[in-house]
């Protein structure tokens, strides 16, 4: 056992190439990746795993990933986050995330366990669609990246946000999550 995941084997990562340890979480990754290229048009270079962000509360830091970063012409325009279970939990600390990645609100968010989808806008925070094939197509993104102003995060509410984050996932985090590198 690796931290809390039950490892059961390797597996290459669709994206980069990667040997990764096989797990049923890393099962779900691979198969939104492989959603990403092979039904959503997006190339591998459009696509960005394994982000890390820093999630900071006063004199607490921690570094965290984001599943995937995904952007059509070198601009950052949805990320999507995994997490096994309860969708509408996972919400508010993505959307923490798309406020911290990029000096910009990400505008797209996308919470899935693997299964279903939750499609939410990053600037109203609604779900606009539910289920993995309404994440949109690198050409829809692409789209929306054009049609939108991609607006600035002011420092007090990556300030805020950043301390949403630390709350949901480093303090709600199981001791033995070892995908959170706390600082």
């Amino acid at each position: 056992m690796d931290g809390h995941h039950l490892i059961l084997g390797k597996l290459t990562d669709i994206i980069t190439g990667e040997i990764l340890n096989d797990t049923h979480d890393e099962r779900y990754r691979q198969k939104i990746a492989g959603l990403l290229i092979n039904g959503k048009g997006y190339e591998r270079h459009d696509i960005v795993p394994r982000s890390r962000i820093m999630a900071v509360a006063g004199e607490k830091k921690a570094m965290l990933h984001i599943d995937f970063l995904v952007g059509p012409m070198g601009t950052k325009g949805m990320i999507i986050q995994y997490g096994p279970g309860s969708l509408v939990t996972r919400h508010r600390s993505v959307l923490a995330m798309s406020r911290l990645v990029e000096p910009y609100q990400i505008p797209v968010v996308v919470v899935t366990n693997g299964i279903d989808a939750d499609i939410l806008s990053g600037s109203t925070c609604n779900v606009v669609s539910h289920g993995l094939e309404t994440i949109p197509s690198k050409k829809e993104l692409a789209d929306l990246i054009r049609k939108n102003e991609l607006k600035k995060v002011s420092a007090k509410r990556v300030e805020l946000e950043s301390r949403i984050l630390y709350t949901y996932e480093v303090d709600g985090a199981c001791p033995c999550d070892d995908t959170i590198c706390r600082l």
